[in-house]
């Protein structure tokens, strides 16, 4: 089976792909280091040193002796994605330079993943729309027109729904008006450029879907969690990118480097916000899963990819609990919030679909958070507490 994962230099892309490949699978990563280069842009670094996509794949073969391929290049340019459909692709590394096929699956990664970035101002919004929707347009009309049976894992967010005044189903629902019945995509309510990209990411494929029978899983997932993997622990250089700022760290992630840093947990306003959240060990099943059950042709299938809820004021209080039992001074700073969102509401997602395919979920516990605690501890010296905040508002 040839899996093809797009931005697989990202923070889920190399550690999906380190997991297909350690399980048997051809493996071929596409990225152009977009995150990298805004990350530099920004000046907010990371954790600690990544090598590039092609050292990693070097450093993952001379270890396990399975074979990543990589390819540098820009998705959002059509030629780049059809290449990779029809034999034309030129691979950046490679230990056998034949041609894989086309894939079975493709897992689209390859986005602007960050909320803050798109409305920092007006090009970084055109950036974040440009490259998301390009590059979900382009791969649709790809395997639209080389490989109708490849199956898309799109990775989608739970932000799509924004936080409706009822529960939310996974991706549809049934509605009854005026005596007749039927049954549509579940309403979208996103709350930046970002998140507004995902939800026409969906549209597009649902689109994809209707007119040409394309094969398509859409994983709505809730921010992710930690940083080691199997994979990533048979060498420290395949550990994937980490960061701790405000624009492209998560949530849990940036509480336990602030708090070992002695930097105040940045809870923004009453911090009653809560979303689905789920260990990275656990995208990695969700999406080795789907694969394994590829949706029908004709369907679009979604699943809410989450394994429990918090709040944002339950991870500040788990974050200080912790850090206090590891000797920290933990304080929680209630800042005005940056964000145009409601900090009270009402969440109540079902999330069974991937559990019922054979996901096994990790929780978030005290143990979990002491663990990535001792991997943040190593790096305490590159913190860098000047790109912790920056007050990125919309």
């Amino acid at each position: 089976m040839h899996v093809l994962i797009l931005g697989g230099d990202g923070y889920l892309g190399w550690p999906t792909a380190m997991y297909f490949s350690a399980r048997g699978y051809e493996v071929t990563v596409v990225d152009n280091y977009l995150r990298r280069n805004n990350c530099q842009d920004l000046d907010v670094g990371m954790l600690y040193p990544v090598p590039t996509l092609m050292e990693r794949a070097k450093i993952w073969h001379e270890r396990t002796g399975h074979e990543i391929k990589v390819v540098i290049g820009d998705l959002a340019d059509p030629e780049v994605m059809r290449s990779l459909f029809d034999g034309r692709v030129k691979y950046n590394w490679s230990v056998n330079s034949t041609f894989s096929g086309i894939p079975e699956t493709v897992v689209h990664y390859a986005e602007q993943p960050s909320a803050p970035f798109s409305l920092i101002d007006y090009a970084h919004a055109d950036q974040t729309i440009v490259n998301n929707l390009r590059v979900t347009n382009n791969l649709m009309f790809a395997v639209r027109d080389f490989s109708r049976d490849t199956h898309i894992i799109k990775l989608g967010t739970m932000g799509e729904y924004g936080t409706p005044n009822i529960d939310i189903e996974e991706g549809w629902i049934e509605i009854e008006h005026k005596g007749r019945k039927g049954k549509f995509l579940f309403p979208r309510a996103a709350g930046s450029i970002y998140h507004t990209t995902k939800v026409m990411d969906t549209d597009l494929l649902w689109f994809g879907v209707r007119m040409w029978d394309l094969k398509v899983t859409d994983l709505m997932q809730g921010p992710v969690y930690g940083i080691e993997t199997d994979e990533s622990a048979v060498d420290p250089r395949l550990s994937t990118i980490f960061n701790y700022d405000e624009v492209f760290g998560t949530i849990v992630n940036r509480f336990i480097v602030q708090a070992v840093v002695d930097y105040p947990l940045t809870v923004y306003g009453k911090g009653g916000q809560t979303r689905g959240y789920l260990n990275i060990k656990d995208t990695l099943q969700c999406v080795h899963h789907a694969e394994k059950s590829p949706a029908d042709k004709g369907d679009l299938r979604i699943f809410n990819q989450i394994m429990e809820t918090f709040s944002v004021n339950e991870l500040a209080e788990m974050t200080q609990r912790v850090g206090q039992q590891l000797g920290y001074d933990v304080k929680v700073d209630h800042l005005e919030n940056p964000r145009k969102e409601a900090e009270e509401h009402y969440y109540n997602p079902t999330y069974q679909g991937l559990i019922e395919l054979g996901v096994k979920p990790h929780y978030l516990t005290d143990e979990v958070v002491t663990e990535i605690f001792k991997v943040v501890e190593k790096y305490k010296r590159a913190i860098r507490k000047d790109v912790i905040f920056k007050g990125i508002k919309w």
